[in-house]
This record gives C-alpha cells, structure tokens and sequence, in this order.
C-alpha cells in the first residue's frame, strides 16, 4: 500500500473540513496523533498548506472560476480542494516547481475520480498557469469592496464591516496583515528565570530570540516553524506560548500576591498561569470553564511550570455564579469566547466560520458572562473584560450595555492605570485596543471595571 504524502494527508484534513464543523488546528492534531511516524518537517508542511489554503480560499475559487466554463459551485469539494492546494503551491510557495504541483494534483485527481475529472484538473491549472503573471481582478476603483474581498480573500459582509468603521485605507491594511504567517511569541515564566536568561538559554539552541516590545516577559522567536513543545525550555517550564496582547491584558489586571482570583473562561490557561506568574504564585486562582478538556490542559500546564494556586472548575459562567462561591474575588478575568476577527492570521478559519448573525450572539453571550461574574466581585474590586475580537459590537457596545445595568461598577480609565510601557496601547477612551498591522500583535481589547458603593 502506497503511503500518503504531505500533500495527500493536507487533502485529507482539506475535504474533512468541508464535511464537518472543525476547526483546521484540531484536524490537524488528530491527524498527526494517528500518524506518529510523520517527522516534524512533514507535519509543517501539512500544516502550511492547510492553513495557507483556508488563508487564500477566495482568491484560489477567484481564479477556478475565470478559468472554468461553468460555476464553481459545480465543481464537487474534493475535487475544489485539489485545484485549491495546488494553486496555493503555485502561487505562494516559492520552492514548488509548478510542474511538480500540477503533476501532484493529477495523481491525487486520479485516485477516486473519473477520467474527464483529471482532464479537468490538469486544463484548469495548465491555463491558470499560462496566464500566472496576468490573473484578472475585480476593478479597484470601480468596485474596491469586490477587490479587496477577492484580492485578500475575505468574505465580503466582513470587508463591508470594516470599512463603515475603520475606513478603506485601514480596512486594507487590516487585511493584510491578516493573512501573514504569526511568529511565535512566548512569555517567560519568571517564577523560574527572567527573560533575558531564557533568551540567551534559546539561542544556546541556536534559535533567532529577541524581546517583544512592549511586554515584559515576551520573547519573540524569529523564523521558528517547529513545535515549540519540542524545545528543552518548553519541557523545563521555562515559557508559555501566548502572543504578546494576551500578555499585556494580566499585566493590565495587575493581581497582587495573596489575592483571590477568578478566571471565568480560563480555557487552556494561558492568562491563568500569567496571572499566577504575576502574584508569584501565593494567593488562590479559580480557574473556570465549561469544557473539561480545557481544564484538564489547563492542569498539565501548571504543573509544566510549576503552579500551585490554580484549581479547576468546570461550570458554565453565564448561570447564576453565587452558588458555586461563598467568599468574593480581589480580582476577576472575563476574557470572553468572542469572533475572533483580531487573530486570524493565526485562525484563517474564522475567516469562513463566521457570519455577521455570529456578532450578535456572542455579544449576548458576553454579557452573560460579565453578568454572571459581577456578583463576585469583593467591593474596591477589578474585573477585566478581554476579547481577540475587533468588532465594535463585542467591544465597546457590550462594555456600555453591561454599565446600564450595574450601576455598582464604574470604568476605569486604564489611561490612568496603564504602567508606562503599556500607554500607547491605550486610546482616547481608556480602553486597551491592539491592531495587527498597527501594533504587531494580534488584535485585542479590554476593559477595567471597579466595583463602588
């Protein structure tokens, strides 16, 4: 039996996510679990196409359909997913020979499909190939909404979005910041070392680490494609991947050692085990959500660096919180499941899982969620309100909506709150907000309330 190549194994886990509701990262760990022979260079690989398909879809289908005589929706999905992977082979990955894509693409045509679909597939790429420097767009000037969703493949009501709010100059820039590939960003683990130790103990390991700019405690590692869990320092509990916005959020917070936290959606624990970095690990971190799996990572995580002040709950934040907890929380983190529209150069996905209908929902959810943990909250308290959304309505219009309703919070300024290194991510409103293109990191917000009489 022939084994499957990189490319047959992306096809797999392409035409599964056609099939099912998954997101891309989740596919790929599962394929890669049933494939523990695949060495790390094979799984980055598989991984580059799969999300460099999902990051330029519209823009491949773009060029299918100029090149096809009859709809693309005609086109059966297995067969769009080949024409898809060896496009963005052609188009963006500068050390595949077109030959080899266009001959990779018949081969996997070949396996399952009639003869008149590999002649297809072989017409359609060997045309699209002639006129590779030449590809038609829609006209910029004559209809910039259709160019810009076409040209940096996005969904047209987000384009839309973005320009009523941000404007076509920004909107444009936005885009394309959305479709780089994320480097990876790490967060030192300071009840072990401090950042310029670990960066010096990286580049033992020959790896290009440098300091973010803003954060204390992030590190960027430049041009890194393995799996970071790979790393001794990983193994040793020296960092935490998380990207440098999610960082400056606990920092924002700013527990204090001995305090009483709440972390109502602490998913895997990345701001958990920052917040417990921050308070050296003295104090009580309750760590809640509503997926077990999560939290049993969560636990995993902890004891890699060392953490004792976390417990898990699993609950659902949106219920009436009270009756889970007798004493009041110092401080509590909501940062909230949200679009996810300010992380899609990591998530392409969201590019195509979200609908405008989406906003609205997870809006109210947000506010459940903000509802449910204001009862929490000890009196001179901080509850930060965090999302890796850019939508307005998720953002400052949950933010506003919740203030009507609990006269007993106010807004904190975080102008007036912000450590120094941190004010130029501050806007005129007090809130935390982060942009890809502007700031180099994802694309964040956060608001700070404080409990008054």
């Amino acid at each position: 039996m022939k084994l499957e190549t990189p490319r047959d194994l992306a096809l797999r886990v392409l035409n599964g996510l056609t099939r099912r509701s998954v997101f891309s990262e989740d596919a790929l760990n599962d394929l890669f679990q049933s494939h523990p022979a695949l060495d790390g260079r094979e799984k980055a690989f598989v991984s580059h196409l799969v999300q460099g398909v999902l990051r330029w879809r519209l823009r491949l289908d773009w060029m299918v359909s100029r090149a096809a005589d009859f709809p693309i929706k005609r086109i059966t999905p297995s067969v769009l997913n080949i024409l898809r992977l060896a496009l963005y082979q052609i188009f963006f990955l500068d050390r595949v020979p077109e030959s080899a894509a266009v001959n990779e693409a018949v081969k996997q045509a070949k396996r399952g499909h009639p003869r008149h679909v590999v002649s297809f597939v072989n017409g359609i790429l060997r045309s699209i190939c002639r006129e590779k420097d030449e590809i038609p767009f829609p006209d910029r000037k004559r209809d910039p909404l259709l160019f810009l969703s076409i040209f940096h493949s996005y969904p047209e009501w987000l384009v839309r979005k973005w320009i009523d709010e941000w404007g076509l100059e920004f909107t444009e820039a936005l885009l394309e910041a959305g479709n780089r590939l994320p480097r990876l960003t790490l967060r030192t683990n300071n009840l072990k070392l401090d950042r310029e130790t670990l960066i010096q103990g990286l580049q033992t390991e020959e790896l290009a680490a440098k300091p973010t700019p803003y954060s204390p405690q992030g590190v960027f590692l430049e041009r890194f494609r393995g799996k970071p869990d790979r790393l001794t320092a990983f193994r040793q509990g020296l960092f935490q991947v998380q990207d440098e916005a999610a960082q400056i959020v606990s920092f924002l917070l700013a527990p204090l050692p001995g305090e009483a936290i709440l972390d109502v959606c602490a998913g895997f624990g990345g701001k958990t085990t920052h917040l417990a970095q921050l308070m050296n690990d003295q104090g009580s971190i309750v760590a809640l959500d509503i997926h077990l799996r999560r939290l049993l990572g969560l636990g995993s995580t902890c004891n890699r660096l060392g953490i004792r002040c976390a417990v898990s709950v699993v609950a659902d934040g949106t219920r009436s919180l009270p009756f889970l907890f007798r004493s009041k929380f110092h401080c509590i983190m909501v940062d909230a499941p949200c679009s996810g529209l300010g992380v899609i150069s990591r998530n392409p996905d969201a590019k195509w899982r979200r609908e405008k209908k989406d906003i609205d929902r997870m809006a109210r959810l947000q506010r459940a969620l903000l509802d449910g943990a204001a009862p929490l909250l000890r009196q001179g308290g901080k509850m930060m309100y965090a999302t890796c959304t850019l939508s307005r309505e998720e953002n400052e219009g949950v933010v506003y909506g919740f203030l009507e309703n609990h006269r007993n919070l106010a807004l904190q300024d975080l102008r007036e709150w912000a450590p120094e290194w941190a004010l130029d991510l501050i806007d005129q409103q007090g809130f935390f907000r982060t942009f890809p293109h502007i700031h180099g990191m994802d694309g964040f917000f956060a608001a700070l309330f404080t409990k008054i009489k």
